[in-house]
Formats: structure tokens, C-alpha cells, sequence
């Protein structure tokens, strides 16, 4: 596979969560996944293979009922290999209230998915982000509970 070929699956999977789960031929995300692929999530951990994978997606997904990915100001990392790297922003609403990028500056929005493909499959999509999308957990940092305070001090 080229990497414009890969950069189009990985561009799929990203799309699909914009809509629900749904690729644009209708289909499932899950799809796009090898049997035995792995995705990391920040704390829900490692999953492997499409049973673990969807149990991920149906917790992850479960939280979040709105999500838009900011494609034109996506960063693309080709290695020369299987591996692809995108990095980007998004905004949306999670049960426990919205985000946006940069809304606070320190807030969830930024994300790094680092996606193995081959054979026009997802074989690995690690995922780095803040999963605290609402930006509710600012106590156990001291700088953030600075910053939400009334007098930002």
C-alpha cells in the first residue's frame, strides 16, 4: 500500500466516528479492523481483536454523542513502512458537557492516533489524548484548579 492509500483507511476510521460508527458505505468501524488488532485508549487500556475492540468502542462511544474532527488542520506522519501518524484536533459533546480545542487551552480537542495498515486493514490504532473531555478533573491538579478558580490566581 501506498501512503495516500493508508492515509485514506485511516482517514475512514475518522470519518466513521463523526458519524456515529458509520463508514461511508454504510458500514460498521469495526470493519476496517484486521481480526487481531490492537487499539490502545488512555485509560481504558489495550484492547485486541474486533470482540475487545467493540466492547471499546461501544464504552468510548457510549460517553460521547457528538464528535467533529478538524480535517483540514490534520498533521500527516508517513514512516516509509505500515505505520501512519495524524495529528489533530476536534470538538464535540460528552455526558459530561462539551469541548473544543483550545477552549480552555488546556483542555481535551488535541489528539495523536498512531495506526498501523496493511492490506487495507487497521492492524493497530493507538490513541493519545485527554479523555476528560468535559474538563471536569482539575482538583488533583494544582494548576488546573488555579486556572477554574473564580480569581484565576
Amino acid at each position: 500500500m501506498t501512503d495516500e492509500q493508508r492515509k485514506s483507511v485511516a482517514l475512514e476510521y475518522l470519518k466513521a466516528f463523526d458519524r456515529g460508527g458509520v463508514t461511508s458505505n454504510g458500514g460498521s468501524v469495526l470493519d476496517l479492523f484486521a481480526d487481531d488488532a490492537q487499539v490502545y485508549f488512555p485509560k481504558w487500556g489495550l484492547a485486541t481483536g474486533k470482540e475487545e475492540i467493540g466492547t471499546f468502542l461501544a464504552d468510548v462511544g457510549g460517553t460521547i454523542t457528538l464528535i467533529e474532527h478538524h480535517y483540514a488542520g490534520f498533521n500527516w506522519v508517513f514512516s516509509g513502512s505500515d505505520v501512519v501518524v495524524c495529528e489533530g484536533t476536534s470538538h464535540g459533546a460528552h455526558r459530561d458537557g462539551p469541548w473544543r480545542a483550545g477552549v480552555p487551552e488546556w483542555g481535551a480537542g488535541r489528539w495523536c492516533d498512531v495506526f498501523e495498515i496493511r492490506d487495507w486493514k487497521i492492524q493497530r490504532c493507538f490513541v493519545y489524548l485527554d479523555p476528560d473531555y468535559a474538563g471536569k478533573d482539575t482538583t488533583r491538579y494544582p494548576w488546573l484548579a488555579r486556572r477554574s478558580s473564580p480569581s484565576g490566581l
